[in-house]
């Protein structure tokens, strides 16, 4: 079968959710690692967090980077639209994920009480800063951007204090939390892991309140939101199995089953990053001055060329990142052990 333009367009539109759900649900866990980070009471049991994720933070990373690069490739005008308004969000955001980076190798080089303490810090607000500036720019594209006539938009900081967005990323930052809080249920033992157990409890509890306000709150205020449901009825199905996701979690955890609980959360992430991109569908920037300004895959796309090669190199390039992730994540499998080489 021969792809024409709009086919690949649409494959590229797909593989770009495939590449954000990779990052979310793994770099999730690191996220929520560094917003409990706080709740470690010894500096041992600070350095099993850290190194709970040590050898697969910067691994995890490389989806974010894979993302925006095929995004650049594959959809030029939506990279420089999304990157004109949202200028200011990412510079903190490749601030705050430079910043974390730092705190994790930076930390364990010293041993000063006053100098790792200013590094758990830094540890905790990057990490928290991250996840929240990913739920507002989510938040933002949901409710659309103000793109003029040259598909640019023009944002000022006042712009990005809406409550919509604000509230999406305080659900990422529960979020990631609950993930982050599942994962070192996994990694950890003794003490750290039962009170481990009650901060998973305690932020799916949140998460969960969150989770429904705001499914409320999007209803009302994002009414487009179901426009392509209505169109697709089988779309239904995804928010059925978020449903059943975040339900499994308390059950898992309940049986004593934090894999399944994990691999639940893991899923309800999947999930929402899916109904993300079902709603958004076919624009990857909403217009609100007009519904014709919108950045779409049909307007914002490379040449039926570079996509046909981009999809050549994907075909070769995804099974190496997805074997060298769980190579990676089996070689490091079981609970954490502190030596020399630790953080």
């Amino acid at each position: 079968m021969i792809l024409n333009h709009d086919s690949l367009a649409l494959i590229w539109f797909a593989l770009l959710g495939v590449l954000l759900i990779g990052y979310t649900i793994l770099d999730g866990f690191d996220l929520g690692v560094g917003i409990l980070h706080p709740i470690a009471r010894s500096d041992e049991e600070r350095r099993i967090m850290m190194n709970a994720i040590g050898p697969l933070w910067d691994g995890n990373e490389v989806w974010l980077v894979t993302f925006g690069g095929a995004l650049f490739a594959a959809f030029p005008v939506a990279y420089a639209t999304v990157f004109s308004a949202f200028y200011m969000p990412f510079m903190l955001l490749l601030t705050a994920l430079i910043f974390r980076a730092v705190s994790l190798e930076f930390r364990s080089k010293v041993r000063s009480r006053i100098w790792r303490g200013l590094w758990d810090r830094g540890f905790f607000a990057s990490s928290l800063l991250v996840a929240f500036l990913f739920g507002l720019v989510g938040g933002h594209t949901m409710l659309g951007l103000p793109v003029n006539q040259d598909l640019s938009v023009h944002m000022t900081a006042p712009d990005f204090i809406r409550p919509y967005p604000i509230a999406v990323g305080l659900l990422t930052v529960f979020l990631f939390a609950m993930h982050g809080a599942i994962f070192l249920f996994l990694k950890t033992e003794g003490d750290l892991q039962r009170r481990i157990e009650r901060w998973v409890w305690r932020t799916f509890g949140v998460f969960l309140v969150a989770y429904i306000l705001l499914t409320m709150y999007t209803l009302v205020e994002v009414p487009h939101v179901t426009r392509n449901f209505r169109e697709h009825g089988w779309l239904w199905v995804v928010p059925l199995l978020n449903v059943l996701a975040i339900a499994n979690i308390p059950r898992a955890m309940y049986l004593r089953r934090p894999f399944y609980a994990f691999v639940s959360s893991g899923a309800t992430i999947a999930a929402l990053a899916f109904l993300f991109a079902a709603a958004i569908y076919p624009h990857l920037v909403p217009g609100t001055i007009d519904p014709a300004w919108s950045v779409s895959i049909y307007n914002a796309r490379s040449s039926e060329t570079t996509l046909r090669i981009m999809l050549l190199i994907a075909i070769i390039g995804i099974p190496c990142v997805l074997t060298y992730t769980v190579l990676v994540y089996w070689i490091f499998r079981g609970k954490v052990r502190l030596d020399e080489h630790s953080y």
